[in-house]
């Protein structure tokens, strides 16, 4: 970090209590995550990041000894083929109880670095270094971590607090803008959820609340980490709250398997909003006024908020087959208001169908 640069510290609570550190520059800080015990260190990283995870190899050095496994990106690197490939490194690298993972890449290679260190040796340390939006203010916080399978998103994982997770800003700068737009699903949806202050800064000017080099880009991010770390703090393994998390998800992951993984996240849980806005109106829960907003904020960013009428059956029976359903019974997160999230149970599936409708193209 240069002179001058601001650092936020946010703590995340819990049993395996850790720091989220945001700033410009943050990165420089990864050898001193990792702890003076650890001897060597596995960089999980995308393949266009083959040069960063070289350059930090290189500054790890005289430290520790650093292997890089090069994964592939995206849905398609959280398979179990990629896991055992980690796990086989670690192994031949003869990694013990004290060595290290990094996590460097978007949210899917967070949530592949996180279950490999989960589950080697029944837990290893895991440092995560997001570099993209959802990255930072979503999978890379909490310790939730998991792969895919045929049969749907997320259904294989374990939860592993990692040791710290270094939000860097700098590395969003040279991000494509549609990356930088899928990400902010997940902030729109903290906003709706725990901090309106969110939809605020959006609405007032879009194009400086999605620019990382901005004051309104930075306060929206750490908004949204701090929303994922006041409720991951009280339900680390989602007994309770932590539920909440998941508005917009139910369908959301039932449209990232319909199109194969071939959606981003974002744009996935942008239709899954825009669903649940509706569930709660026509539940007779939230305002017009709230259901609209969700429309309108998802819009400016240009993010999808519908998805093909013939396509419901499909998505019934994959969220009929999702994680989050509960002895056979679907479970939504709806607002009551706005940051007024609950748990609508079995719901009636005329009054899923009829939601589906108002977003249906």
């Amino acid at each position: 970090m240069t002179a001058g640069e601001t650092r936020t510290v946010i703590p995340v609570g819990g049993e395996s209590g850790y720091h989220v550190v945001v700033g410009r520059g943050v990165a420089a800080e990864l050898g001193d995550a990792l702890g003076s015990a650890v001897r060597k260190v596995l960089i999980v990283h995308a393949p266009t990041l083959g040069a960063r995870a070289a350059a930090l190899r290189e500054e790890l050095s005289d430290r520790f000894e650093v292997l890089l496994a090069e994964v592939p990106d995206a849905e398609a690197g959280k398979r179990v083929e990629v896991a055992a490939f980690c796990w086989q490194i670690l192994g031949q690298a003869d990694f013990t109880r004290s060595d290290a993972v990094v996590g460097l890449g978007g949210g899917a290679i967070t949530d592949l670095a996180g279950f490999v260190a989960g589950t080697w040796l029944r837990g290893v340390r895991i440092v995560q270094l997001p570099t993209t939006v959802l990255g930072m203010v979503d999978a890379a916080v909490g310790g939730k971590t998991g792969i895919n399978t045929n049969e749907g998103k997320n259904l294989v994982g374990v939860f592993h607090a990692p040791a710290a997770v270094l939000c860097d800003l700098e590395l969003l700068d040279t991000l494509p803008r549609n990356e930088i737009l899928a990400g902010f699903a997940e902030i729109v949806k903290a906003g709706f959820i725990r901090y309106p202050e969110i939809l605020d800064l959006i609405e007032a000017d879009p194009d400086r609340a999605t620019d990382p080099t901005s004051p309104e880009f930075r306060r929206v991010v750490e908004l949204a980490i701090h929303m994922k770390a006041e409720v991951v703090s009280e339900d680390f393994t989602e007994q309770g709250l932590r539920e909440i998390l998941n508005y917009g998800h139910t369908l959301g992951h039932a449209v990232e398997h319909a199109e194969r993984y071939q959606w981003r996240h974002g744009a996935a849980v942008s239709v899954g909003l825009a669903f649940a806005a509706e569930l709660g109106r026509l539940s007779g829960r939230l305002s017009d006024e709230v259901a609209d907003r969700h429309k309108r904020v998802l819009d400016l960013l240009g993010l999808p908020t519908s998805y093909p009428a013939g396509r419901w059956n499909t998505l019934l029976a994959t969220m009929q087959r999702d994680k989050k359903a509960r002895a056979g019974q679907l479970r939504f997160i709806v607002l009551d208001d706005l940051a007024k999230p609950t748990v609508m149970l079995a719901p009636d599936q005329s009054l899923l169908f009829a939601a589906y409708q108002e977003i249906a193209s």
